[in-house]
């Protein structure tokens, strides 16, 4: 990796300069979100918050992995991976000891239970912290390749525990992959206008990129409600504007109330409200990256009621297509 990165991500942080002045455990306030009594929430385990590691709204940002402390147990309520830039880690994930090395990626969803060791100084590894939406546009470019890796990006986006929530590769020796990182890693740093999209796409070629090599992937096995939301996922990806859940389940010959109760266990979500935030998300970009006029583009995503529309972006997102188009 390029020498003035791994300065830069290797530089000691004001945390870890309060680890090596004597503090024994992580901040968790950098970490965790109280409760309004100050107590933590109850969880099964806890639960390390996207309102602390994103900020300002953002899809995906990215910090260097905390060195010198005992990162103990924790699951996320984003999506995680981690690149290892130089040394190595050791994580233990749903159980299982993973030790990665330097150009080793470790991607986790949000239902992995996740243990770190101590690292050491030369140890440097960057963690990048994504919400479910910001996939989008890989899901997009890998539609035609079933995969471990697409079953993962499934997975982030469910709301239950299921097989493979973890991916390790071990891509090292892999020079297109250790490029594509570079570049992503300078992207985020860079936090130009534009990155969004430009970390979207990047983020899409470093998975086209994984797919040549199925073979350095570890992961569990997926089930048979995984393949279904799978399907789900393609099928609004494809047809978000006229998506129906009867044309659905007639495609997977299933009734609409099991794939309703199936939907809503594993996504958190109903039908309509996965259709809606596909056709949500393909409006911002569209507003972002395009003059089309506001009424065309409602049209052009499903919305033939342009009025249902602004209401409906607006109570998403506390403003009209118009004000988000210019902010």
């Amino acid at each position: 990796m390029d020498k003035r990165l791994i300065e830069i991500l290797g530089t000691i942080t004001d945390e870890e300069r309060a680890i090596l002045a004597g503090e024994e455990r992580i901040n968790r306030a950098l970490y965790y979100s109280d409760s309004p009594s100050g107590k933590r929430a109850k969880s099964s385990e806890d639960e390390i918050d996207a309102a602390r590691v994103l900020q300002d709204g953002k899809l995906i940002d990215m910090r260097p992995h905390v060195r010198f402390v005992h990162f103990p147990l924790h699951t996320h309520n984003y999506v995680e991976f981690i690149y290892m830039c130089q040394g190595e880690t050791t994580h233990i994930v749903d159980g299982q000891r993973i030790t990665l090395k330097e150009g080793d990626l470790l991607f986790l969803n949000q239902h992995a239970k996740q243990e770190i060791l101590p690292a050491s100084e030369r140890d440097i590894a960057v963690n990048f912290m994504i919400l479910p939406a910001f996939f989008d546009t890989a899901f997009s470019m890998m539609k035609e390749n079933d995969s471990a890796l697409k079953d993962f990006l499934v997975s982030c986006l469910t709301s239950k525990d299921i097989d493979g929530n973890f991916l390790y590769f071990k891509v090292s020796e892999v020079p297109q992959i250790q490029n594509i990182m570079e570049n992503l890693i300078w992207n985020m740093l860079s936090d130009n206008e534009g990155g969004r999209m430009i970390n979207q796409v990047t983020m899409g070629l470093l998975f086209l990129n994984l797919l040549e090599h199925t073979d350095a992937i570890r992961v569990s096995r997926r089930s048979y409600e995984q393949e279904v939301m799978f399907a789900l996922l393609r099928y609004i990806d494809e047809h978000f504007q006229d998506a129906t859940l009867s044309a659905f389940a007639r495609d997977q010959k299933e009734n609409e109330y099991t794939l309703s109760r199936m939907i809503k266990k594993n996504t958190g979500s109903t039908f309509k409200e996965l259709l809606q935030n596909k056709k949500l998300t393909k409006a911002c970009e569209l507003l972002k990256n395009t003059d089309i006029p506001v009424a065309d583009i409602s049209v052009m995503i499903g919305y033939d009621n342009t009025s249902f529309f602004h209401r409906l972006f607006r109570r998403s997102f506390g403003m009209s297509p118009r004000q988000y188009r210019i902010m």
